[in-house]
């Protein structure tokens, strides 16, 4: 599902990824990890479509980004959930509407999307937190809001950086649960974590990066998760 082919990114003389290749399969959940900036969140980027690499090769589904067009781009971005370490939510706007925001640039209809912004809410533990404002929610909760606004348009693939960075053990590990539930829905999964207690005993793939390269690549000890799902 995800190809990389001597992918390099610098930001002016910094150099963020140095000639990665890497394949991630359909239905993988993938652990990315290694110290500051050793390039993780530029790699989730990359696959996002928000960064462009300075060479080599990422492919989507066997789809080139070097070579898609914007509007394309938009489109396969759609398909695409990013979970962001700082999570990004718009502070005048309440849950329900943070999250609903994702369906609606799309274009859907509002009563699927009422349906399906409850149906995920209800997913991650929020529903009693809808009318709320994000500033008057927790961490945690926040970090379930930032991962329902990913999921509510059923990606095929889930980025999270850093999700449970600012989180206390027994929230972790609430938080690393949905993913793993987004997981055995069939949905890919690439987690980018610097935290050795999250990747502790973990049987998913662990990828570490060190100075822009990959330095270990430990597979998984369980299947992909989930059944196939239509292309993008």
């Amino acid at each position: 599902m995800i190809q990389l082919f001597d992918l390099s990114k610098n930001f002016g003389p910094n150099v963020a990824l140095n000639n990665v290749n890497l394949r991630i399969h359909r239905g993988e959940f993938v652990f990315v990890t290694g110290p500051s900036g050793a390039g993780k969140t530029t790699l989730l980027r990359l696959i996002f479509g928000s960064e462009k690499p300075a060479s080599g090769y990422l492919l989507i589904n066997s789809i080139n980004l070097n070579r898609i067009s914007r509007s394309k781009l938009d489109l396969l971005r759609r398909k695409i959930g990013f979970v962001f370490q700082d999570f990004k939510l718009l502070s005048k706007k309440t849950v329900f509407e943070n999250v609903a925001i994702a369906l609606e640039v799309m274009g859907l209809r509002p009563r699927f999307i009422r349906k399906k912004t409850h149906q995920t809410l209800r997913l991650v533990g929020l529903s009693h937190k809808e009318k709320a404002y994000p500033l008057s929610l927790s961490g945690g909760e926040q970090q379930r809001v930032a991962i329902a606004r990913a999921v509510v348009k059923d990606p095929l693939i889930l980025l999270a950086d850093e999700p449970t960075g600012n989180l206390d053990p027994q929230l972790t590990m609430e938080i690393m649960e949905l993913f793993r539930g987004i997981h055995r829905r069939g949905t890919t999964v690439v987690v980018a974590t610097h935290s050795r207690e999250l990747l502790k005993d973990t049987d998913f793939r662990v990828i570490v990066l060190h100075n822009g390269k990959i330095s270990g690549d430990t597979p998984s000890r369980v299947p992909a998760g989930g059944a196939d799902r239509s292309n993008i």
